[in-house]
């Protein structure tokens, strides 16, 4: 089986700087949506979750020049710096940098950016990462929609186990910019409480920043592991921004990656859903599960806890999942209330534990794409 273990990982959010403290929040039912003023909105704010600069410049101070790095810059920097703290071994010429964005610099559009606007390609954002470490090998960047930060993860399974290199640090990003909030709010899609994910009283997105990073290898080298051991993408070709109404691209994407990992959908024990809290998305993902053989399977999703990251989201997630299925633990999928009527599915409504063996990540995005990875917990002795 092509497979990739989860090493070493970091979370940067507003929820904390360690994927210890992230954890240790979401336990405790912490959100980090907040209520920021924005006046084109119609009651002048929107819930998010965003990073404090003073806290975030304060972190970066002790490891560079917060002057010389936008705030995406040094939030997906540090999340590298926690992962090659954790790991000294680490020879940065031979890993393969791999960065998952979908917006980038984008703020340094802005009329009052300091930054020269050649910052705002992607290209460029991953040599400033790449330079700040002086690592080796090219970046690889990697950019489809909200899907970014899981498929980022893929492409690392897939060049790996074809010899192109043997260990990669995979990190993604996206900043609560005010060219990412106007957009989804001329959808009027952003919620105005907090996002319920799968609620049918569900009223729209909750929008988040976040940085996440993991190092990624064929090698096993503790005896509690999770590997990635299957992925599939497709698209469903529907619209540039709604989602299929019938799941199609999404259960594709599971049926797919289900028959690569040789498991069956009665195996698996937790799936980490997209979840936005949006009417068609949510629609669409419980119609899919369905359809795989999914809606008995424990769901939740976390962005009522950390708002859509969007490069981040699914790498963020899968960072979680891993440590989740580590522990043996379920968590609640924040701000739950009522069920959807049509295509009921089983929604983690509290903490729990459960012996967690086989689970899946889903994430789907703008331009109709999904993505769905199994990955496996590994226990010697």
């Amino acid at each position: 089986m092509k497979k990739i273990y989860l090493h070493e990982d970091a979370i940067i959010s507003p929820l904390g700087f360690t994927t210890a403290d992230n954890i240790q929040s979401i336990l405790a039912k912490q959100s980090g949506l907040k209520l920021h003023p924005n006046s084109r909105f119609e009651h002048n704010s929107f819930y998010a979750g965003i990073i404090d600069d003073d806290i975030l410049t304060k972190s970066f101070s002790k490891i560079g020049n917060s002057e010389e790095y936008t705030k995406l810059e040094k939030m997906m920097i540090l999340a590298v710096q926690a992962v090659l703290d954790q790991n000294t071994q680490i020879n940065l010429k031979e890993i393969q940098l791999i960065v998952s964005t979908t917006k980038g610099n984008i703020d340094v559009l802005m009329v009052d950016s300091k930054f020269p606007e050649k910052r705002v390609l992607l290209s460029e954002l991953a040599n400033v990462i790449q330079q700040f470490f002086h690592f080796s090998k090219k970046p690889i960047v990697i950019s489809n929609a909200c899907i970014s930060g899981g498929l980022a993860l893929a492409v690392a399974r897939r060049f790996i186990n074809s010899g192109k290199f043997k260990k990669a640090i995979v990190v993604g990003g996206d900043l609560v910019s005010e060219f990412v909030v106007s957009g989804f709010n001329s959808f009027q899609a952003i919620s105005n409480e907090p996002c319920k994910p799968f609620s049918a009283n569900r009223t729209g997105i909750s929008l988040g920043e976040a940085a996440a990073a993991v190092l990624v290898s064929k090698e096993k080298n503790i005896n509690e592991a999770v590997s990635l051991i299957a992925d599939a993408s497709a698209n469903d070709a529907n619209h540039i921004s709604g989602p299929s109404r019938t799941g199609e691209g999404l259960y594709k994407s599971l049926s797919t990656a289900l028959n690569e990992a040789e498991v069956s959908s009665s195996q698996i024990d937790y799936l980490s859903a997209h979840g936005t809290g949006t009417s068609f998305n949510d629609s669409m993902e419980a119609i899919a599960f369905t359809k795989a053989g999914l809606q008995h399977t424990p769901i939740n999703s976390y962005k009522a806890y950390y708002g859509h990251t969007l490069g981040a989201a699914s790498l963020l997630e899968s960072i979680i999942l891993k440590h989740a299925m580590l522990k043996d633990q379920l968590y609640e999928s924040l701000n739950f209330e009522t069920s959807e009527i049509e295509n009921p599915i089983n929604i983690i409504q509290k903490h729990q534990t459960k012996n967690l063996r086989y689970a899946i990540k889903t994430s789907s995005g703008f331009g109709g794409c999904n993505l769905a990875m199994v990955f496996k917990k590994e226990i010697d002795g």
